[in-house]
C-alpha cells in the first residue's frame, strides 16, 4: 500500500537521552547517494525503527520519499509515537494510510500538565483504530520539568494502567528518573505489563533495571557518537531479545549523518553499531531485533 496525503501536520515531539539535536536540520539526503549507505542496506537487511515521528511536521514536504528510503533501506516496520492528542491521531492516520508504519498513541511528560480525563478517554478511543499497537510515549523527564514532577507521576502512572486495562504495550520516555520510573512500574506491577524503554542513554545498571522487569531497551543514533562509551556500555548489557534500535527521527541523526535531519533509512548505522558494540554480526542483529519489534508491539512481519 503506498502513502495517501495526510491532513494538517502534528506537533513535533520533544527530543530525549542525553544529547540535544542538532539546530540546523537538513533535508538532504546521503543515504540516497552514499556508497556507505548502500553497503550498510546489504549488511543490515531487516529492519524495523521503533520509534520515529514520521507523522509530524518536519517530514509534511517529503512524508512519501522519506517512507520509500526506508523501504529501500532495508526497513519492513516502522512505529510512530504521538506525543499528544493530535500528534497520536496523525501517527494513526499515517499507520492506516502506509502499511510500513504502525503507531503508539500517548501523552509525552513534557505535556503532562495537558491531561485532563476527556484527554484519557481519546487515547483510549486511538487506541481501538487498527495499526495502533502501543500506548505511549509517557513516563517522566526530570532534566526539562516542562510539566510539575507530581504531575508527571500521576500522568505517566494513568498511561500505564490503560496500557495494563487494554493488555497493550507502553512506550517509555525516562529521562533522569530511571529510579523514580522503577518505583512506578513496580507498584503497576501486572502480567500485562510490558513495552520499550525508548531512546535509552543511561548506564549499564539503568539498562539492567529495564530487563530485569521485562522491557525491551531501545537505542538510537547517539550509540554511534564518539563521546557515547557508556551507552554503547549499556547495549552490550541487554539480552538480545530484548533490544530494539531506532531514529526517533527527526532528531539525533546516527554518525555519519550528525547534523542531517534524521529518517527511519539512518536507523541502518544504528544498527551497524549496535552489532559492532556486541561483537555480533549486523544482519543476524538486525533480524533479531525486528522479530523482538514484532513480538513486544505485536506487529505481522509475514510479508516481509
Amino acid at each position: 500500500m503506498r502513502a495517501r496525503p495526510l491532513g494538517s501536520p502534528a506537533p513535533r515531539c520533544s527530543p530525549c537521552g542525553s544529547f540535544r539535536p542538532p539546530r540546523q536540520p537538513s533535508a538532504r539526503h546521503p543515504l540516497r547517494s552514499s556508497a556507505s549507505g548502500s553497503n550498510l542496506s546489504r549488511t543490515v537487511k531487516v529492519l524495523v525503527d521503533s520509534h520515529a515521528h514520521v507523522s509530524g511536521d518536519r517530514f509534511a514536504a517529503d512524508r512519501a520519499e522519506v517512507l520509500a528510503r526506508a523501504r529501500a533501506a532495508g526497513l519492513v516496520g516502522i512505529v510512530d509515537v504521538g506525543c499528544d492528542v493530535p500528534s497520536s491521531e496523525a501517527a494513526a492516520a499515517l499507520a492506516e494510510a502506509d502499511d510500513l508504519v504502525w503507531a503508539a498513541v500517548g501523552l509525552h511528560p513534557h505535556e503532562a500538565r495537558r491531561w485532563t480525563p476527556e484527554t484519557g478517554e481519546r487515547l483510549a478511543e486511538l487506541t481501538r483504530r487498527p495499526r495502533v499497537v502501543a500506548v505511549g510515549e509517557c513516563g517522566l523527564d526530570f532534566y526539562y520539568d516542562h510539566s510539575p514532577r507530581e504531575v508527571q507521576r500521576e500522568v505517566f502512572a494513568a498511561q500505564l494502567r490503560l496500557g495494563i486495562e487494554l493488555d497493550m504495550p507502553v512506550v517509555l520516555h525516562i529521562r533522569d528518573a530511571y529510579e523514580e520510573a522503577f518505583g512506578i512500574l513496580d507498584a503497576h506491577r501486572d502480567p500485562r505489563l510490558r513495552g520499550v524503554a525508548h531512546c535509552f542513554t543511561g548506564d549499564a545498571h539503568a539498562a539492567e533495571g529495564f530487563v530485569r522487569r521485562g522491557f525491551c531497551v531501545s537505542f538510537t543514533g547517539v550509540v554511534t557518537f564518539k563521546n557515547a562509551a557508556q551507552v554503547r556500555e549499556a547495549a552490550r548489557a541487554v539480552p538480545r531479545e530484548l533490544l530494539l534500535c531506532e531514529t526517533d527521527c527527526p532528531y539525533m541523526a546516527p554518525v555519519p549523518l550528525r547534523g542531517k535531519r534524521c529518517e527511519p533509512a539512518y536507523v541502518v548505522h544504528t544498527a551497524r553499531a549496535l552489532a559492532e558494540a556486541r561483537g555480533e554480526d549486523p544482519a543476524a542483529l538486525g533480524a533479531q531485533m525486528a522479530r523482538n519489534a514484532a513480538q513486544v508491539f505485536g506487529l505481522d512481519l509475514s510479508s516481509a
